[in-house]
């Protein structure tokens, strides 16, 4: 029988040999839904999420870089209560921008529904088994990845997974938002998960006043 890392840690727990503070807490979030991908749709979410590239972002003008920096400075202010570390801060952050404008989506929208899946916490387990900050079910990387879901609790593994993933469902249902953040967390029709997300999103919006000319 394979013992799951949560069964482990459990364990370890039990026994005396680990903290539970060191438990992944348990999120209760929604989860997606496994359904049949046809070749194309699946080489393509393979290919998206085999990309090695790492979450260093590069600006074509100072304004730009500027303008970022800005926006890094301003969300980790934010975000301390979330991730008290600062250099965990803002390997997140850096993360979180570089998938989400890879893969075509709000930054702002990311965030928003990593907390409500999450609140931002890198270990956490759905009751459905989902993983992660953007609680990713595991069938994920079986279908389109090497299949170790344990590579779930890394950082950028499990935020190109959701942001793919969001991305893909964001095609499914032809650019409908309301719809497919309910597909993500498994309530497709359903207004309670979408607003959640809509609501915390409005919390990292980012104003940048530079902007604002005359």
């Amino acid at each position: 029988m394979t013992l799951s890392r949560r069964s482990c840690l459990l364990a370890g727990a039990a026994a005396g040999t680990l903290p539970l503070a060191l438990l992944p807490r348990t999120a209760h979030a929604g989860a997606q839904i496994e359904e049949p991908l046809i070749d194309s749709v699946r080489n393509a979410l393979s290919a998206a999420i085999r990309s090695s590239a790492p979450p260093k972002p590069e600006f074509s003008d100072t304004d730009s870089r500027l303008a970022y920096l800005r926006w890094l400075g301003e969300m980790s202010e934010r975000l301390k209560k979330k991730i008290p570390g600062h250099q965990e801060r803002i390997e997140f952050l850096q993360t979180a921008w570089y998938e989400s404008k890879r893969a075509g989506l709000e930054v702002s929208l990311v965030l928003g529904l990593v907390q409500v899946e999450s609140n931002f916490r890198k270990f956490a387990v759905s009751s459905a088994g989902a993983r992660g900050l953007m609680q990713v079910m595991p069938f994920w990387t079986r279908v389109i990845g090497d299949g170790d879901s344990s590579t779930l609790f890394r950082m950028q593994t499990n935020l190109r997974f959701g942001c793919v993933i969001l991305r893909h469902y964001l095609d499914r249902e032809a650019g409908d938002l309301f719809m497919t953040l309910g597909r993500y967390n498994g309530s497709r029709g359903r207004a309670p998960y979408p607003n959640a997300v809509f609501a915390n999103q409005r919390l990292w919006a980012f104003n940048d006043r530079r902007d604002d000319r005359g």
